[in-house]
């Protein structure tokens, strides 16, 4: 093969007669255009429009309460953080600690939120100290928050005294959700008791919240929450009575 002459435009190492063109006040002018006062106007004017569009900081929180979430937008979020989680585990048991761990950082920013719109509201802000009230709280008002709907059952267990179980029946974060074969004991609602662990910690009712799949033929997405109380919960739910 002949090798031939690399054309002196693609020369890495320019001439110095090249060099001296490129940095000589004549050619500065051609290679390097400063703005004019018209377009400096025209920018400062485009800012100043811009300023005047309402921030999302300055919207009050309690006006903003019903404002809902494109479900799809929210369907492809929790897709993308379920495939990204999923390719830094190790099992399924590590992914579902994973999106609980997710769930717990919401769930604070919720009780936070609630109890802010609480009292800026008429109504004086309660503080709930019983067992059953502040779980009917979290069936309720937390589902309202983040799902926009409330929960379909709350229920004791016959067993186990110190576990209950929130129930729901078609949950918004199940509905997009494929779960393939190989992981059919995967709940993604995982997410969902992580949200309801930081809220119960957040009222001095520490608990550990786990999701399961509770699916029927008429609700294929049925997840029950299940709620397993610390002992010192039951202690001073006795003390109060």
């Amino acid at each position: 093969m002949a090798y031939t002459q690399p054309h002196p435009r693609l020369s890495v190492v320019s001439t110095s007669s090249q060099s001296s063109d490129h940095l000589s006040p004549t050619n500065s002018s051609t290679r390097f255009s400063l703005p004019s006062a018209q377009s400096l106007h025209a920018a400062a004017a485009s800012i100043k429009a811009g300023s005047n569009r309402p921030n999302i900081y300055d919207r009050p929180l309690n006006k903003s309460r019903g404002a809902e979430v494109s479900g799809s937008a929210f369907a492809f979020l929790f897709s993308e953080i379920v495939q990204y989680t999923q390719k830094r585990v190790s099992g399924i048991n590590d992914l579902e600690r994973q999106l609980n761990t997710l769930g717990y950082r919401i769930g604070t920013r919720v009780l936070e939120l609630m109890f802010w719109r609480t009292e800026g509201s008429s109504k004086a802000p309660k503080r709930e100290i019983r067992l059953l009230s502040v779980l009917t709280l979290v069936h309720t008002q937390v589902w309202k928050a983040v799902f926009g709907k409330a929960a379909d059952g709350l229920e004791r267990s016959v067993e186990n005294p110190d576990e209950y179980m929130i129930i729901d029946n078609d949950p918004p974060i199940e509905r997009h959700i494929s779960v393939p074969k190989d992981f059919s004991s995967l709940s993604c609602s995982s997410f969902t008791a992580g949200i309801v662990e930081a809220v119960l910690d957040g009222l001095s009712f520490p608990a550990r919240v786990t999701a399961h799949n509770t699916a029927n033929p008429q609700f294929p997405n049925r997840t029950t929450i299940l709620i397993k109380l610390e002992k010192s919960v039951l202690e001073r739910e006795e003390l109060l009575k």
